[in-house]
């Protein structure tokens, strides 16, 4: 999944001339916490937050900063056809809320949010779907994942998605999403078959 698919396009700008009050103003009325700050012609010169503004905000009225005065310069970016993971991963890593994404001439055309990027998770992984979720130990086998998904099915399970556990432990956890079923004909024949189900819920 490529960025531009999750990315707010054509998002709210602001010029690096615009007062603190007036771009707080501008986020609370449009219910956004990240700005992109540009010039005429759209090219990126900045990045604020609704978090450093409202910081910003007394000293600004005191002393009159604008934008220009409290944006982060040469703020992180992505590229529209970047992956998905990789905007995830910056942003897990830098610990900020969002990117803002920009064409060849460094010019915004969009915002990606660790909003837009959990929804994106919720939706793949069918977490809002009405269902059930398996939590399990495939083994080491290396067709052991095939031979798990070979009985769900065989017990009349469908299978929405499939996440693995990244941490390593001695164990090797598939997190298995199924559409609404009869579980319990599915934990005894895994059980049968030797797989340890560590947890199910729904």
């Amino acid at each position: 999944m490529r960025v531009r698919s999750l990315m707010i396009k054509e998002p709210i700008t602001i010029s690096d001339r615009t007062s603190v009050q007036e771009a707080i103003h501008l986020m609370q009325a449009n219910s956004i916490r990240h700005l992109p700050v540009v010039d005429r012609s759209k090219k990126l010169l900045g990045w604020v937050t609704l978090a450093d503004m409202k910081q910003g905000l007394l000293p600004a009225m005191v002393t009159g900063l604008l934008v220009a005065d409290l944006m982060i310069k040469n703020p992180i970016t992505i590229r529209r056809d970047a992956d998905v993971e990789t905007a995830a991963r910056i942003i897990y890593e830098k610990k900020i809320g969002g990117i803002p994404v920009v064409g060849d001439d460094n010019k915004v055309v969009g915002i990606i949010t660790v909003t837009d990027i959990l929804n994106a998770f919720i939706n793949i992984m069918g977490i809002l779907t009405n269902g059930t979720r398996l939590d399990v130990n495939v083994g080491q086998e290396p067709d052991g994942f095939e031979k798990v998904s070979r009985i769900i099915h065989e017990q009349a399970g469908e299978v929405i998605s499939v996440g693995i556990a990244a941490h390593r432990t001695d164990k090797k956890i598939h997190y298995f999403r199924l559409k609404q079923c009869a579980v319990e004909p599915i934990i005894k024949a895994l059980q049968d078959n030797g797989y340890e189900v560590v947890s199910f819920a729904g």
